[in-house]
C-alpha cells in the first residue's frame, strides 16, 4: 500500500519533460453507449447497405420513428423525395471511398411534414480496413434556415429597393468604406466624371457645416436638405443636389465581440439631383439680376458722372483758390479788393457747387456681409455676358475648383466688380488688331485664401501701368465707341478694400492681360486679417 502511494506520488512529481506518457484513467464499463444514447443529436447506426441497425432517443424525438419502425429499415425511409440526385450522388461517392460527408438533405417527419436536416455520415471501418458499417447524426435545422433565408429575403428586398430608388443612395462606414450604394449612385461617376463622387461630397459637406458636422456624427443625428453646388467646369454646367444623412450605431456581428458590445457607427448619405430646379430657379434669379444689374449700373453710371464733374470743377476751384492766396499774399497797395471779393464769391460758389453735386451722389445702402459661394458669382456674370462674348467672337474657358471654400462678403458688390473686370476683358479683346480672343477664368483654394484669375488675350496693360490704372478717372480704354470714366478698377479696389483682399495684375504674364484676386474665406474674414500676396 505504501510502496503503490509512493509510486503515484512519484508519477505526479515526474518532471515536465519525461518520454512516458501519463496514465489514462479507464472508462466505466458502458459509457460509450450510454453517450450515444443520450447525445442531443439524433445518431443513427446502418450496415453498409444503409439499413438501420441502431437510432437513439434524439431520433425519435427528431424524425418521430420509434426504434421498432426504424430498425431493419433503410435510411432511405426519412427522404422526403425532393433532394436532388446529384447530392446522393456525390454523398455515395464519398462514402465508397470512406470519406465523411457532410451536407443538409430535405427529410420527413414521420407525421409527414418536412424538415432541414444537417447530416453528417461516416464509414465505420474493421481491422482490415473494411466498411461495414455507417454512422449517421443530423439535427433538424429548418427553423434555423427560416431565420437565415429571411435575413436574406429581407436584404434582397432592401438591396432591390434602395438600387431602385431614383436617389443617389450611399452607406458608409466609420472608416470611409461604402458598405452600400445604388444604381443612382454609380452614374454619377461619368455624370461627373469623378471616380469616387463621395470623397468630393463629403469634403464639401464637412466644409459648409463645419463643428456642426462633429457635433451631429458623435450624438447619432442627422441633417436635412443641405444644398450643395459642384462646378465641374468647361462646356459642363453646375450641378446641384440637395444631401441629407443620418449616423446610426449597430453591432459587430464578428464571433469574437459575441461576449462584448461592439458597436460601430454607420452614415446613410442620399444625394438627390436638383439640378433642373436650379436651373428653374436661375432663370428667374438672372431675369431678375438683370434687371437689378441695370439699375445699378444706371445709378453707378450716374455716380461716376458726378464724380467725374466734380473732379472737373475741383481744378479751376483749386486754381482760383491759389490765385487768390498769392493775391493776399501781396502788400496792401498792390491788393484789389474788388477781384478778391470776385474771387471770394466764385470760390463760395464753386464750394457749393460741389457740396450739391456731392449729396446728389447716390449712397449705397449698408448690407449685411453673408457667406458667398465665388463660383456662382462668377458663373452668373459669365451668363450675364454670353451674348456680348458670342458677338465678339470670345472664345470662354472656364475652369472652377468644384471643393471652394465660402467668401463671407457683399454679394451684390462682389458681382458687379466681376462683372466690370470681365467686361474690361471683353472691350480690351474687341479691339481692331487683336485675332486671338480667349477668356480663361479659373478659381483654386489655398488654405485660408480663394483664388480667382482671370485672363484675356487682348494688348494687355504695360508693367508702368499696373498701379496707375486703379488711380480715379485714368483709363486704358479708347476705341470700341464707347465711352470710358476710368472710375471702373477705382471701383473694383474700392470693392476688394472692403473684403480684405488683393488685386493685382500680373507683370510676367506676356499673352495679353492676367488680373489676380484673393479673397479670404468665411473662417479667415473673422481674423481681420489681410491675405498674403504672391509674388
Amino acid at each position: 500500500m505504501t510502496k503503490e502511494v509512493s509510486a503515484t506520488s512519484t508519477e505526479q512529481n515526474k518532471p515536465a519533460g519525461t518520454d512516458e506518457p501519463p496514465a489514462v484513467p479507464k472508462l466505466p464499463h458502458g459509457l460509450f453507449a450510454e453517450t450515444v444514447r443520450q447525445a442531443p443529436i439524433a445518431i443513427a447506426i446502418t450496415d453498409n447497405k444503409a439499413n438501420i441497425a441502431y437510432i437513439n432517443k434524439a431520433f425519435t424525438d427528431i424524425t418521430g420513428y420509434t426504434s421498432k419502425e426504424s430498425i431493419g429499415c433503410n435510411q432511405s425511409m426519412l427522404s422526403h423525395k425532393q433532394t436532388p440526385r446529384k447530392v446522393y450522388d456525390e454523398l455515395w461517392s464519398n462514402l465508397e471511398q470512406q470519406i465523411p460527408w457532410r451536407g443538409l438533405l430535405l427529410n420527413r417527419h414521420r407525421d409527414g411534414f418536412p424538415y432541414l436536416a444537417e447530416l453528417t455520415i461516416a464509414p465505420i471501418l474493421n481491422l482490415e480496413g473494411e466498411t461495414t458499417h455507417f454512422i449517421g447524426m443530423h439535427r433538424d435545422i429548418t427553423e434555423v434556415y427560416r431565420l437565415q433565408q429571411q435575413v436574406v429575403d429581407q436584404k434582397l428586398l432592401i438591396e432591390t429597393v434602395v438600387d431602385s430608388m431614383p436617389v443617389a443612395t450611399i452607406l458608409m462606414d466609420e472608416t470611409g468604406r461604402i458598405v452600400l450604394d445604388n444604381q443612382a449612385y454609380k452614374k454619377f461617376h461619368s455624370d461627373l466624371g469623378l471616380r469616387e463622387p463621395l470623397t468630393i461630397f463629403l469634403e464639401i459637406l464637412q466644409e459648409d457645416m463645419g463643428d456642426e458636422w462633429g457635433q451631429l456624427k458623435n450624438q447619432g443625428l442627422g441633417f436635412r436638405n443641405r444644398e450643395v453646388r459642384y462646378d465641374r467646369g468647361g462646356k459642363h454646367g453646375p450641378r446641384w443636389f440637395s444631401c441629407s444623412g443620418t449616423w446610426f450605431s449597430q453591432g459587430d456581428g464578428s464571433v469574437d465581440t459575441f461576449f462584448k458590445q461592439n458597436a460601430h457607427s454607420y452614415l446613410l448619405l442620399t444625394l438627390d439631383d436638383i439640378t433642373q430646379q436650379k436651373k428653374n430657379e436661375a432663370e428667374i434669379r438672372f431675369n431678375a439680376l438683370k434687371a437689378l444689374m441695370a439699375e445699378e449700373e444706371k445709378i453707378q453710371s450716374l455716380k461716376e458722372t458726378l464724380l467725374g464733374a466734380m473732379h472737373h470743377i475741383q481744378g479751376p476751384i483749386n486754381l482760383l483758390s491759389a490765385a487768390k492766396t498769392m493775391m493776399e499774399r501781396r502788400g496792401a497797395e498792390r491788393q484789389n479788393p474788388a477781384l478778391l471779393d470776385i474771387l471770394d464769391q466764385v470760390l463760395a460758389a464753386g464750394e457749393e457747387s460741389l457740396d450739391r453735386l456731392k449729396q446728389c451722389i447716390p449712397e449705397v445702402e449698408d448690407v449685411a456681409m453673408s457667406m458667398v459661394n465665388i463660383n456662382q458669382i462668377l458663373h452668373e456674370c459669365i451668363v450675364l455676358l454670353t451674348q456680348r462674348m458670342l458677338s465678339a467672337g470670345i472664345v470662354i474657358d472656364w475652369k472652377p475648383t468644384p471643393i471652394l471654400p465660402m467668401v463671407m462678403g457683399l454679394e451684390n458688390r462682389l458681382r458687379a466688380m466681376f462683372k466690370q473686370i470681365i467686361e474690361n476683358a471683353i472691350d480690351a479683346m474687341n479691339q481692331s488688331g487683336v485675332d486671338k480672343r480667349e477668356l480663361r477664368i479659373s478659381t483654386w483654394p489655398d488654405g485660408e485664401l480663394v483664388h480667382v484669375c482671370i485672363e484675356d488675350t487682348g494688348p494687355g496693360i504695360p508693367e508702368s501701368l499696373n498701379f496707375k490704372v486703379f488711380e480715379p478717372f485714368f483709363s486704358t480704354k479708347s476705341g470700341g465707341g464707347r465711352r470710358h470714366s476710368g472710375m471702373g478698377l477705382t471701383m473694383a479696389q474700392e470693392v476688394i478694400n472692403q473684403h480684405m483682399g488683393l488685386i493685382r495684375f500680373d507683370p510676367s504674364y506676356h499673352y495679353g492681360c492676367r488680373v489676380h484676386i484673393q479673397l479670404q474665406t468665411h473662417a479667415q474674414h473673422h481674423t481681420g486679417q489681410r491675405p498674403y500676396a504672391y509674388g
